[in-house]
C-alpha cells in the first residue's frame, strides 16, 4: 500500500512537472532563422550591368507578434535583423543575377541602383472556426529603382493566412515566415516595372 502510494505520488510530480514544462515552452519566445527562397522563373531583361543593392530592414522591432495572440505576453516570435537582413540580401543578389544584372554593394555615379526595404513582418492571431485557431502573416517589401534620373518605387504585400488546432511549433513557424518572405521577393522581382528601369 505504501509503495502504492509513493508511485501515486511520483506519478502525479511527473505530470504536473511536464504540464509545468509545456506551459514554459508555450511561453517561451521564439527566435526564428528564416530561410527564404527567391523563384527561380524570372524574366531575364538586363544584359550584364552591374546594379548597386542595398538591403534595409525598415522595422520597427524584430517582435512579429506573440503565439497567443495577446500583446503582452512572453510567447513572443521574433526575427532578429542581424540574420534576416543578409538572407534577403542573398535572396535579392540571386534574383538579379537570375535576371541578367551583376550586383555590387559598391556606389558608382551613373549605376542603377535598387534599394530593398521590408517595412512589415508581422504574425497575428485571429479566430478560425470552431475549435480551430488563425495565423495571419503579413510581409511587405519596398522597392526603390534609381537609373539615369528616373526613380520606381513599388509596395509588394505578401499574406498568408493558416488555420491550426494546435499552436504551431518553432518549426512550423520557421517555415510559414520563410516561405511568407520568399513570396514577398517573388512580387517584387516579378514586377516588370524593375527590370525594364535597371536595364534602361
Amino acid at each position: 500500500m505504501r509503495i502504492a502510494k509513493i508511485f501515486k505520488q511520483a506519478s502525479g510530480l511527473a505530470a504536473l512537472g511536464a504540464a509545468l514544462f509545456l506551459a514554459g515552452c508555450a511561453q517561451s519566445p521564439q527566435y526564428l532563422n528564416v530561410s527564404p527562397t527567391v523563384s527561380s522563373n524570372l524574366p531575364q531583361v538586363g544584359s550584364g550591368q552591374a546594379v548597386t543593392l542595398a538591403t534595409v530592414d525598415g522595422r520597427e522591432s524584430d517582435v512579429l507578434g506573440t503565439r497567443s495572440g495577446k500583446r503582452m505576453s512572453t510567447d513572443t516570435i521574433s526575427v532578429p535583423a542581424y540574420t534576416l537582413v543578409p538572407k534577403l540580401q542573398q535572396q535579392a543578389e540571386t534574383a538579379l543575377r537570375q535576371m541578367g544584372f551583376e550586383p555590387t554593394s559598391q556606389a558608382a555615379e551613373g549605376r542603377p541602383s535598387l534599394t530593398l526595404t521590408l517595412t512589415r513582418l508581422s504574425y497575428e492571431k485571429a479566430e478560425a472556426q470552431a475549435m480551430l485557431d488563425k495565423a495571419v502573416l503579413v510581409a511587405k517589401l519596398k522597392a526603390v529603382v534609381e537609373n539615369q534620373g528616373s526613380v520606381y518605387t513599388g509596395i509588394y504585400t505578401a499574406k498568408r493566412e493558416q488555420s491550426y488546432a494546435l499552436t504551431p511549433n518553432y518549426e512550423e513557424n520557421n517555415q510559414m515566415v520563410s516561405e511568407l518572405l520568399g513570396n514577398a521577393l517573388d512580387r517584387t522581382f516579378g514586377d516588370p516595372q524593375i527590370g525594364q528601369l535597371l536595364a534602361q
